[in-house]
């Protein structure tokens, strides 16, 4: 039996999107692959309200975050954490041997505006990162408050991973001043992992063009000067299979249309929270609670493990507590096609197997 996914990715796919997966080959260097890829950049500029270019990446999210910190650093990054996946921009930076520090908040709480500004005025850093939306923590950061602190640095390159949050909450690249905004395919766009997509602004490119040791498969500069050259295609061999089904879901993305899709997971956000709230408690600061993802306090004491278990006879899945707060929290993705009477159901047999 199938367990519908309430898990932060991988989620629940349509079957007419997997169905894309299985459109016939083409060559990687044909006009139809330019084709293809031209419409999907243009089609993630309307996501990411960006007239940035936007690049693909055979690999996960985790692969541009690491392209963007050592593509980009020239003199030290400033790494800004508020759960696990905030710290990897850290690790990547120390496994590439790239100068960084780390600045993390409590679990639970954001990175504040002022916390960045207090770190930039040091002079120290070229390069911030920062989560958007914290899966581990459910914290979703003020990245709009957070990039006009970063205006006031001409010097610095925000980097900002929007891995679970793109297409599931507004994110306005060029208003907030993003320079390398990233997400995949297996969150809030609904598709199977495997692809990663980024913006790139001049200024981030200007910057990396001085940093000598990029990489290789994951150099920002390579990726961009070749699609400019060759028609959006990419100098490695590319997942069409993948790019088949995002181009198709994006229309239905837009079709849906983007306001009314950021509406939905607002809607089943915060009928979630209800619900925590009233049976257990929200492990976020709810001023920052993600839109895309809950975090629920155990605060019952209930075996996550054993739910889990009788969720999934019944057909579904969710998430234990990430980590650290294994067992101390469980978690609940209302992101991609989920809608609201899913959610409900699916709190409905929570209510049922706990006896609330």
């Amino acid at each position: 039996m199938h367990k519908k996914l309430f898990i932060p990715g991988p989620v629940e796919v349509k079957p007419d999107v997997l169905q894309k997966m299985a459109t016939p080959m083409i060559g990687h260097r044909t006009k139809s692959a330019s084709k293809l890829q031209r419409d999907i950049s243009e089609k993630m500029m309307k996501l990411f309200y960006t007239e940035n270019q936007v690049m693909l990446s055979t690999t996960s999210g985790s692969g541009l975050m690491e392209a963007a910190i050592r593509s980009c650093t020239g003199k030290r990054a400033a790494v800004f954490a508020v759960g696990a996946f905030g710290k990897r921009w850290y690790d990547m930076a120390v496994a590439n041997n790239v100068p960084a520090d780390l600045f993390e908040v409590e679990w639970g709480n954001p990175t504040t505006p002022e916390q960045v500004d207090e770190v930039l005025a040091t002079g120290k850093y070229d390069v911030v990162t920062v989560t958007h939306n914290e899966t581990s923590t459910g914290i979703m950061n003020p990245v709009a408050e957070i990039g006009e602190v970063i205006k006031k640095y001409p010097d610095v390159v925000f980097c900002v991973d929007t891995v679970s949050s793109a297409a599931g909450a507004k994110i306005e690249v060029d208003k907030w001043g993003i320079d390398v905004c990233i997400t995949s395919t297996q969150k809030a766009l609904a598709l199977p992992p495997g692809l990663a997509i980024c913006t790139i602004s001049d200024k981030a490119l200007e910057a990396a063009r001085k940093v000598e040791n990029r990489g290789f498969y994951l150099d920002l500069v390579r990726l961009y000067d070749y699609i400019q050259k060759k028609d959006h295609q990419y100098p490695s061999t590319p997942s069409i299979s993948h790019m088949y089904a995002l181009d198709y879901q994006l229309d239905k993305i837009l079709e849906e249309g983007l306001e009314n899709r950021f509406a939905r997971h607002e809607e089943m956000a915060k009928y979630v929270r209800a619900w925590a709230n009233k049976h257990f408690e929200l492990f976020p600061v709810e001023e920052h609670a993600s839109n895309t993802l809950t975090n629920v306090r155990n605060t019952r004491n209930i075996s996550v493990a054993d739910l889990n278990k009788q969720l999934g006879l019944r057909g579904f899945t969710i998430s234990n507590g990430y980590g650290k707060l294994k067992e101390k929290t469980f978690r609940i993705a209302h992101m991609g096609e989920t809608t609201l009477p899913e959610i409900k159901e699916l709190l409905e047999n929570i209510e049922d197997i706990l006896g609330l």
